[in-house]
C-alpha cells in the first residue's frame, strides 16, 4: 500500500492479495497501527512502473462480470501492482509501486492535548522516514502546547465518520454538531478539542469549542433519534474524489473507524475448468486469444512458432489443429458478441456451477493442464462407502480466480439478489478492469448417488421439520428487504431447496473431519455445493483448498481421498455428527414461528465453520437431515457405516 497526499507517496503498510478482494478493498478503510486509511478507486492504481505485469486470465468470469455491469466493457482482470526487489532495496523502485491509499478521516485528535483539527488546518505534519519500518508513519502535533522534549505528540484519526446505505462516506461534521447546525459566535473556524473519557456505558466522547466553549458528547448523534442531529448526506465517494452530483436522500448514520458494516465486498469467483468439455489445445487459445485471433492462415503459425516465445506452449499440437481451435474459439466469440450464447446468458443470475458440475461429474477426467487435473482412483468408490457416495475424484490442480465486482456499506450484499443493496462505484468513469486475485490448491469431490437424494426427498417432503425451514426462510427474505418489497415480490424465489441443506450440511461434516487428519487448517479450507432439482438433478460436494500460498497445494488434502483414509474419515464424520456437547438443545432445535435463523440441529461445536470456509455464512444447516439424531425417515443416510 502507498500513500498519496500533496508531497508524500510512500509505503505504509502491506496485506495479501485477497485481502483486496474481501478486507481492503477499494473504497474500505483500513486502520493501521498510527494512521487510518482509504483504498483509492481503479483510476488511481499505477502499473507503469510494473514493466512485465500481465492480466489474470478467466473467460468465464469476465463474462459474468459484464452481464453484472449491464455491458461488455469490462475487458481485463487485473491483479494488484506489485514489483519485486523491496527486500533488497527499500527505497529502489518497488517503494513506489502499491495500492494507493489516502488518509482519512481528515480529521486528527492530538493524543495530548486533544486538539481536534482537518489535515487541511495544517495543525499536524506527516512523517515516514523509516523505508523497512512502513508501520511507524505517523501524523503528529508539531505545536502542541503539551509538548515534551524528544517527538512531537502523535496525531490520530478522530474515529468517528459519517456513512448511508447508498455507499457514501464522509467526515463527520464536528463543528457543526457541537454547534447544533450554527456558526461559531465567537470566531469564524473556531479550535476544536475532543476529550474521550472511556468508560462503560458506551461512547462518551466529549467535542468542546475552545472559542465559544460549547460542548456537546458524541451520544447526541447516535441513534435513530441522533440521524436528526446530522446534516443530510452529501453524496461523497472519497476513494474517487467525487460528490454525486445528483445528491443523496439518505440520512446518514455514525459509525466507528474499523466497524465491520462499513465496507462489503461484493465478489465473484469461478473454478479453471474446461468449458463446455473444451480441450487444453481450446483452453490455451482463449488464454492467448488476443494475439492468436491475428493468425488464422497455416503459414503464419509456422513463422509464430519460430519466433513467438508464447507458441511454445502449442508444441504438441499441429498447425491444423492449432487454426481449427482458433476458428472454434472465434465463432464461440462472436455468438457471444451477438448476443447468442446460450439460455443461461438470458438469466439475470447464471450459474457458474454447472460448468465446474460438468467437468467434475464426467464419466472421464479432461486432459490435465498447469491449472486443472482431476484423478479418478481405477478402483472406483471403496465397497464400504458406495451407500453414501457414488463417485470420488481428487482434484490435485485447481486454480480460482475472485474478482471485486462492487462493494456496499452499512447493508451486506446478497450473493443471489445482487440487486437488493445499493452499489458503490469502483471507478469515476467506465469500469474497464476490476481488480481480481489467483489462488491454487487442491480438492477433494464427493457425488451422493441421486436414487438417495431423490428418494430422501420423497421421504421428508411435507414433514414438519422441512416445513418450519421454510417458513423461516420466507421470514429471513421479508426481513431481508426490510422496507424495500417491490411490487410482485416472492419471498421463496431463491430458497436452494432441501437437497441444498442436506449437501451443506454433510459439506461442513468432511470440513470439520478433514481438517483434523489432513494437516490444513479448517480456515484454508472452503467449499462449493453442487445441488439441483428436478429438472436438473445434481448433488455433490467439493472440498477444496483456497489459500494465497503455498499451504494450498501440499497434497495433504488429495491424499484423504485414498480408500484407506477415506473410509474412516466419512465414518467418523458421520458418526461424530450424532452428539454434539450441546445436546440435547442443539439436536432438538428448529426454527420456529416468526424466527428468521436458517439453521436447526446446528451450532458451533457441531457444524459451523469460518466465515472464509462456508459459502452460506453457516445458514442452511440441520445434522437431523443426514444423520438420524432424530426422526431416522428425516436422514439422508438413516443407517450408518
Amino acid at each position: 500500500m502507498s500513500a498519496q497526499s500533496g508531497k508524500y507517496r510512500r509505503r505504509v503498510g502491506a496485506v495479501r492479495p485477497s485481502h483486496l478482494m474481501f478486507t481492503t478493498g477499494v473504497g474500505a478503510l483500513v486502520d493501521l497501527p498510527n494512521i487510518a486509511v482509504l483504498v483509492r478507486g481503479v483510476d488511481d492504481w499505477n502499473y507503469d512502473d510494473v514493466p512485465d505485469w500481465e492480466p489474470i486470465t478467466e473467460p468465464r468470469l469476465l463474462r459474468e462480470l459484464n452481464r453484472f455491469h449491464d455491458g461488455r466493457h469490462v475487458k481485463q482482470l487485473r491483479p494488484a501492482p506489485w514489483l519485486d526487489g523491496l527486500d533488497a532495496d527499500p527505497n529502489g523502485p518497488a517503494a513506489r509501486v502499491g495500492v494507493p491509499v489516502m488518509p482519512f478521516p481528515t480529521w486528527l485528535r492530538c493524543t495530548a492535548c486533544n486538539e481536534l483539527a482537518s489535515l487541511d488546518s495544517k495543525a499536524f505534519d506527516f512523517e515516514n522516514d523509516k523505508p523497512r519500518r512502513p508501520q511507524d508513519a505517523r501524523f503528529f502535533h508539531r505545536g502542541c502546547p503539551k509538548k515534551r522534549k524528544g517527538k512531537p505528540p502523535l496525531a490520530v484519526a478522530a474515529r468517528f465518520v459519517l456513512a448511508c446505505s447508498q455507499g457514501h462516506l464522509d467526515d463527520f461534521p464536528y463543528a457543526h454538531f457541537v454547534h447544533e447546525g450554527a456558526d461559531c459566535p465567537k470566531a469564524p473556524q473556531p479550535k476544536l478539542q475532543m476529550d474521550d473519557r472511556g468508560g462503560n456505558i458506551g461512547a462518551n466522547v466529549s467535542i468542546r469549542c475552545m472559542a465559544c466553549q460549547q460542548h456537546r458528547n458524541i451520544r447526541d448523534a447516535l441513534g435513530e433519534r441522533g440521524r436528526d442531529e446530522l446534516p443530510a448526506c452529501r453524496g461523497r465517494h472519497p476513494h474517487l474524489s467525487v460528490f454525486e452530483q445528483s445528491g443523496c436522500k439518505q440520512r446518514p448514520v455514525v459509525l466507528v473507524v474499523g466497524a465491520s458494516n462499513q465496507w462489503f465486498a461484493q465478489t465473484l469467483s469461478v473454478l479453471s475448468v474446461p468449458e463446455g468439455g473444451a480441450s487444453d489445445l481450446q483452453m490455451k487459445v482463449v488464454e492467448h486469444w488476443e494475439l492468436l485471433s491475428k493468425l488464422g492462415d497455416p503459414k503464419m503459425i509456422v513463422l509464430a512458432r519460430e519466433h513467438i516465445p508464447e507458441f511454445k506452449q502449442f508444441a504438441k499440437w499441429s498447425d491444423d489443429e492449432i487454426v481449427a481451435a482458433i476458428e472454434k474459439v472465434g465463432a464461440a466469440k462472436e455468438a457471444e458478441a451477438s448476443g447468442d450464447s446460450g439460455a443461461d446468458q438470458e438469466q439475470g443470475q447464471p450459474d457458474l456451477l454447472t460448468p465446474e458440475w460438468e467437468v467434475f461429474s464426467a464419466p472421464e477426467a479432461p486432459e490435465p493442464t498447469d491449472d486443472f487435473a482431476l484423478y479418478r482412483a481405477p478402483e472406483g468408490v471403496p465397497e464400504s462407502l458406495a451407500p453414501y457416495f457414488s463417485d470420488v475424484v481428487q482434484a490435485e490442480r485447481l486454480r480460482e480466480v475472485r474478482a471485486l465486482r462492487a462493494f456496499t456499506r452499512l447493508d451486506a450484499p446478497d450473493p443471489e439478489d445482487p440487486d437488493l443493496v445499493s452499489r458503490a462505484p469502483l471507478s469515476r468513469g467506465e469500469l474497464t478492469w476490476v481488480p481480481a486475485s489467483e489462488v491454487r490448491g487442491e480438492g477433494i469431490f464427493l457425488r451422493v448417488p441421486e436414487e438417495v437424494l431423490s428418494g430422501w426427498e420423497e421421504r421428508i417432503a411435507g414433514s414438519d421439520a422441512l416445513r418450519l425451514h421454510q417458513e423461516a426462510y420466507k421470514q429471513f427474505r421479508i426481513n431481508r428487504y426490510s422496507g424495500r418489497i417491490p411490487g410482485g415480490f416472492d419471498p421463496m424465489r431463491l430458497w436452494p431447496g432441501a437437497r441444498y441443506i442436506a449437501l451443506h450440511t454433510l459439506s461442513h461434516l468432511m470440513i470439520r473431519a478433514i481438517a483434523l487428519e489432513c494437516g490444513y487448517n479448517a480456515a484454508s479450507l472452503s467449499e462449493r455445493i453442487y445441488a439441483g432439482d428436478e429438472e436438473d438433478p445434481r448433488g455433490g460436494i467439493l472440498v477444496y483448498t483456497a489459500v494465497p500460498d503455498a499451504e494450498g497445494t501440499l497434497g495433504g488434502l488429495v491424499s484423504q481421498a485414498a480408500p484407506e483414509r477415506l473410509v474412516p474419515l466419512v465414518d467418523k464424520a458421520l458418526k461424530g455428527a450424532m452428539r454434539c456437547s450441546s445436546d440435547p438443545l442443539c439436536r432438538e432445535r428448529l426454527p420456529q414461528p416468526h424466527a428468521d435463523f436458517l439453521h436447526g440441529a446446528a451450532c458451533h461445536v457441531c457444524l459451523f465453520v469460518s466465515e472464509t470456509t462456508c459459502e452460506k455464512g453457516n445458514r442452511f444447516l440441520d445434522r437431523r437431515f443426514v444423520v438420524p439424531v432424530d426422526d431416522p425417515k428425516l436422514a439422508l443416510y438413516p443407517e450408518l457405516p
